[in-house]
């Protein structure tokens, strides 16, 4: 199937590479790749069917390329991947490291997807396991599970996530190999089977969308925080419970070492409603929390 194209000029400074930063799990990501020519490639399970999206930034604007049954879709999404319907200007910071990172990359946008499951599956399998851990369990259910990306995209090796009745006839030892608990792989079911209704969420007002998601057991304000933070462009969904946040935001806002979520979401609380925008500049600073105290260690599920 010949590709689709699509020219688009954003109309507003745009850093590729960090607004679609979010999209990828892992360097391996079967479903996200990066070419020495500098593009990115994605692929997708749009409502149309699979679909590979090929990005590139040039001087005057971007140049897009779609394959697939999904192809043409993701091309019409693009400009919403691409932060078109973000604005960053309501985010007002004091003198500091944070404003001075929000004034040295005015190109950060936060992407929308409008797709719910793929980022819902993938923030399940990183609950509270290592970023390791859950990179390699999405490398390995995707590979053996997915579909081959439309396009030349098959040749980079990149696959497309399961429909959600293929995630439903994943077996038991399947989720196993792949370090999955059995915790997480029923929570993956459980939304797979409700999968339309979820979908529906990319379209529902962010206290709708929310509450849509965590109606579903073994989805909680983390997991549909990460996921809305995707497939909405939320700039105010606050990952609560993250393992790191809470002493990332104390160490920026109130030079604390050591912060809890009710005290993060304290401290975020003036920066309504940009409180997720705020947390993703926060790696731009370069100010990291003193390390101490135990550590989030690998969990081997396979030989249990």
């Amino acid at each position: 199937m010949p590709a689709q194209t699509r020219q688009w000029r954003p109309g507003y400074p745009l850093d590729l590479g960090r607004t679609l930063f979010p999209l990828q799990h892992g360097a391996g990501d079967p479903a996200f790749q990066r070419t020495p020519d500098g593009a990115v490639w994605r692929a997708s399970r749009t409502p149309d069917g699979p679909g590979t999206l090929r990005i590139r930034q040039r001087a005057d604007g971007i140049d897009a390329a779609g394959w697939g049954p999904g192809g043409g879709w993701l091309l019409e999404q693009l400009p919403a991947m691409l932060g078109a319907h973000d604005d960053p200007a309501g985010l007002v910071l004091p003198p500091g490291p944070l404003r001075e990172a929000q004034r040295s990359c005015p190109g950060l946008r936060l992407t929308r997807t409008g797709l719910v499951m793929e980022s819902l599956v993938a923030a399940v399998l990183e609950q509270k396991v290592t970023t390791m851990e859950a990179y390699r369990a999405w490398r390995t259910l995707l590979r053996d599970h997915g579909t081959p990306a439309p396009g030349p995209a098959a040749d980079l090796g990149m696959r497309v996530v399961p429909t959600a009745r293929e995630w439903t006839l994943v077996p038991s030892w399947a989720w196993h190999r792949a370090g999955v608990d059995p915790k997480r792989s029923a929570t993956v079911l459980r939304a797979a089977r409700l999968a339309a209704r979820l979908e529906q969420a990319a379209a529902m007002p962010p206290a709708d969308a929310f509450a849509r998601l965590t109606a579903v057991p073994g989805i909680g304000p983390w997991t549909a925080a990460e996921t809305l933070q995707r497939s909405n462009g939320d700039a105010d969904a606050v990952s609560v419970g993250d393992f790191h946040l809470p002493n990332t935001v104390g160490w920026a806002l109130a030079g604390r070492p050591r912060s809890d979520d009710a005290q993060m979401l304290a401290l975020l609380e003036p920066y309504r409603p940009h409180r997720h925008r705020l947390c993703r500049l926060l790696p731009l600073t370069g100010a990291r929390p003193p390390k101490y105290g135990p550590r989030l260690t690998p969990n081997d599920h396979r030989g249990r």
